[in-house]
């Protein structure tokens, strides 16, 4: 593993990751480091692996070959999905998955960390350093108001904010969050990402997405990674990575003036 021993180990390794499916080569000789804390933004054109490399992640598809190692000395290669889940490692779709007939604290309270069965979530007892966790979720994802509405009548935008508060109840250390943007309006995209900004640090984030200005918003001071043909193209500054010649061609669709 490429880290230096006098640092602090990798939240999230991966080396040597390759998926191929019916000879088509999803991820290819894959290296990918992840600090914890960190908010990280991955781009890429479509079929360049960045849904195949959640999905491994999180257990969903198994590599052909490699290394995935999670807090230092987790494989989680040998590990169920939710076994993966119960690490703390905690994924959101582009499209919401939330229980649409279901409150919006019954979601959260759905999701909170533990053994709890569906009966017990939802009539069970609630303990009051739980509800003071659930009050401040709410608050986090600016849904105060709202927590006691079927969340299937939110917005959109609402929704995906709900699905990330499902997340945090789920005590997920690493946050996989794919194209939250998607669909959003200006505003709904801005706070989006000053929720994931109020969120680093205290979280470890890996954002899947296109929409560049949005990208630019969440990733200054921040490394982009850009995957191309299931391989690592280029990482850096988000300034340094607009202006990349390969990013030019292969993810904007043109190529520099200079080439």
């Amino acid at each position: 593993m490429k880290q230096d021993p006098f640092q602090k180990p990798y939240l999230l390794a991966a080396e040597g990751l390759n998926k191929s499916f019916d000879g088509f080569k999803a991820i290819n000789d894959l290296n990918f480091y992840l600090d914890e804390g960190e908010l990280r933004t991955v781009i890429g054109p479509n079929g360049a692996g960045k849904t195949t490399f959640l999905d491994i992640i999180t257990g969903r598809t198994q590599p052909d070959t490699g290394t995935l190692v999670w807090d230092a000395d987790h494989d989680l290669l040998k590990l169920n999905e939710y076994e993966i889940y119960r690490h703390g490692i905690g994924r959101k779709f582009q499209t919401p998955t939330v229980y649409g007939d279901h409150t919006v604290m019954e979601n959260l309270i759905l999701s909170m960390a533990g053994p709890r069965s569906i009966w017990h979530s939802l009539f069970g007892k609630i303990l009051d350093p739980q509800k003071e966790r659930l009050a401040e979720i709410l608050e986090t994802i600016k849904l105060s108001t709202h927590a006691y509405r079927k969340a299937g009548e939110l917005a959109h935008g609402q929704k995906q904010w709900l699905e990330i508060g499902m997340l945090l109840a789920q005590e997920a250390r690493l946050l996989l969050v794919d194209e939250p943007a998607a669909g959003m309006t200006d505003e709904e995209t801005y706070r989006t990402g000053e929720l994931l900004l109020s969120l680093a640090g205290k979280h470890t984030i890996v954002v899947i997405e296109h929409d560049m200005e949005f990208v630019r918003q969440i990733s200054q001071g921040r490394k982009v990674t850009v995957l191309h043909h299931g391989h690592v193209l280029c990482e850096g500054p988000v300034d340094k990575v607009q202006s990349d010649e390969r990013v030019l061609e292969v993810y904007l669709g043109r190529k520099s003036k200079a080439a």
